[in-house]
């Protein structure tokens, strides 16, 4: 996966967690809080369903890498990289 496929594969996440939100406007540095009015909820929503779409595990410690949009790129890039495993 590529790092354009994964952002494409994030914001397919995000529209499915937080329809209203604005994702042209979405900056990659804010956190998603800030941005789309993520709650707790929806916050364990996304993390729970990249695991799932990217078939991966997410210790509930890293979540914190999560919060943005870029934050999610440079976590989760090695992990696909590695595979499933990882």
């Amino acid at each position: 996966m590529t790092e354009e496929q994964l952002r494409e594969a994030l914001l397919q996440i995000i529209r499915q967690v937080a329809p209203e939100g604005d994702l042209e406007a979405l900056r990659p540095e804010h956190r998603f809080r800030d941005q789309l009015d993520f709650d707790s909820v929806d916050f364990l929503n996304f993390a729970l369903a990249l695991q799932d779409k990217l078939k991966i595990s997410i210790p509930e410690e890293d979540f914190p890498a999560l919060a943005t949009l870029a934050g999610c790129v440079r976590y989760l890039m090695p992990k696909i990289r590695l595979g499933p495993a990882a």
